[in-house]
């Protein structure tokens, strides 16, 4: 029988780190914050759809990372899997929507990441629409529920409070009708980032894959001035750290290198080569 002396035993509730405590995921609205200080972020796409494969990204260094649920092998249960992963090495996660709805983008924040990015939309109306699902009422329209586990499972709530403050909107200039309307677009309320996808906006300006070609350039440029003029990011995907460099001198600072398959299949390419060069 217990006396009212008696300690619990190791290991027991009191043993466990309070919720806040040293476990806890990355510091909400770092990501937004580091963006609004006008920092430039490197990371990652991860299309692979793997936990292990996030974590490698983690541990290499990234400032960010973003989950492809557009083009990627991934869904959101796997996502979920990421976000642990990404979370125990404190490293932010985003996550591409395959498409603008408002419950789709609901389920990934109460996930836990740290902002959305919406591809192929047009115009500023389609823009407002979108980035209105990233917050809570009376920003937005975002679902509440303090139940999930971005609330510590109800632990928490007290993070609904901050929450329309911290989350990351960023929109995809894909397309001639999203580069007529980047200006407009680059001012609704809750757009942090200007994200050119270079493969789909040269196809669409028809200039698939030449990024020299001087329609690419000056879209490029089009972009640069309107994130400027609107006080937030321009961001862009390269292949290699070369191209990254590029683009960083011109201006773009929230700049994608690569994904976790290309990265995976570039080097285990050098590998082989290397291999077939030297051990012959």
């Amino acid at each position: 029988m217990s006396g009212p002396n008696d300690r619990p035993a190791p290991g027991g509730p009191h043993d466990r780190p309070a919720p806040g405590g040293p476990h806890d995921r990355p510091a909400a609205g770092g990501l937004r914050a580091r963006l609004v200080a006008g920092d430039t972020l490197f990371g990652t796409f991860l299309g692979l759809g793997s936990a292990l494969a996030t974590e490698a990204c983690a541990v290499a260094g990234f400032d960010w990372l973003l989950v492809d649920l557009e083009h990627g092998g991934g869904d959101e249960r796997a996502l979920l899997h990421q976000q642990l992963a990404a979370e125990a090495r404190r490293v932010p996660m985003l996550a591409r929507v395959e498409s603008a709805e408002r419950i789709r983008t609901g389920r990934l924040l109460d996930a836990g990441v740290a902002g959305v990015m919406f591809p192929r939309l047009d115009s500023a109306a389609d823009v407002r629409a979108a980035v209105r699902h990233l917050r809570y009422p009376p920003e937005g329209d975002r679902g509440v529920a303090t139940y999930n586990r971005v609330y510590d499972f109800g632990l928490r709530p007290e993070g609904l409070d901050t929450a329309n403050d911290g989350v990351v909107g960023i929109v995809q200039i894909e397309s001639r009708g999203a580069l007529a309307a980047t200006a407009e677009i680059a001012a609704v309320p809750g757009v942090d980032v200007l994200f050119v996808g270079p493969r789909d906006l040269s196809t669409d300006l028809g200039c698939a894959g030449r990024f020299d070609a001087p329609e690419f350039v000056a879209a490029l440029d089009q972009v640069l001035t309107a994130a400027k003029d609107a006080g937030i990011a321009a961001g862009i995907l390269a292949g290699d750290p070369q191209q990254a460099a590029a683009y960083t001198a011109l201006g773009f600072r929230f700049v994608g290198v690569g994904s976790d398959a290309s990265l995976l299949a570039r080097c285990a390419t050098e590998v082989v080569r290397q291999l077939q060069h030297s051990c012959k």
